[in-house]
């Protein structure tokens, strides 16, 4: 063997035993689907109550269309907790902005829009911040905290929700008023804004429950 060969063969075992020591498994090639089956789910986020004042705070309630809200089962059970926060901010006077794509009819006329209330996004797509005067609304009406509630967790959820945390927007992430196409979805999507994503934009999350988010007027 030449003292080159001699020399690769030492690296190697040296290579070798410093990953041991350290605990880091050798490298593999292979990619995640390969170890998917040894994958456990992480706990359950902890969910935490939440008061909100009002006068700065905008509910949304974007994509609950009959087209696709209605032909969804986890999306029809959530409507009467929808309905219920719904009722909450109105009685509150809070700002409420909707979107319904397509000019689509809201799944229950009991949380149907107002006059000037729906935001036309002319892009689409799950961030509800492009393509329209979203922001702006909100900048004019003084928000500071948006809770969102949409169909689906995985689209509108992580869209709008990083979308109005990178703008500096506290968000509220009510789980029973984000339903989806499976629970699944919902709870990765719940894992991600509760701190498994980027914490440049989780901090400014609370994941909640709906019948946790009081609202108060600021002292």
């Amino acid at each position: 063997m030449t003292a080159i060969a001699i020399r690769s063969c030492l690296g190697a075992a040296a290579m070798a035993l410093a990953a041991a020591s350290y605990g880091i498994a050798p490298a593999r090639a292979t990619d995640v689907t390969a170890d998917w089956p040894t994958i456990q789910m992480p706990p359950a986020p902890t969910l935490k109550a939440v008061s909100v004042d009002p006068k700065s705070t905008a509910l949304f309630l974007f994509d609950f269309m009959t087209t696709n809200c209605g032909e969804r089962p986890r999306c029809v059970a959530a409507v009467p907790t929808l309905k219920a926060l719904h009722d909450k901010a109105r009685a509150a006077d809070m700002l409420v902005a909707y979107t319904l794509p397509g000019g689509g009819r809201i799944i229950d006329p009991g949380i149907a829009p107002r006059a000037g209330e729906v935001v036309e996004q002319k892009q689409g797509g799950p961030d509800k911040f492009f393509g329209d005067d979203l922001d702006q609304r909100l900048k004019d009406h003084g928000i500071k905290t948006v809770i969102l509630c949409g169909t689906s967790a995985q689209g509108v959820g992580l869209g709008t929700g990083a979308a109005a945390a990178q703008r500096g927007y506290r968000v509220i992430y009510p789980v029973d008023c984000l339903p989806s196409e499976s629970a699944f979805r919902e709870a990765y999507a719940a894992w991600h804004m509760a701190g498994g994503g980027p914490p440049v934009t989780t901090k400014w999350v609370t994941v909640t429950r709906s019948d946790m988010i009081t609202f108060e007027p600021a002292k």
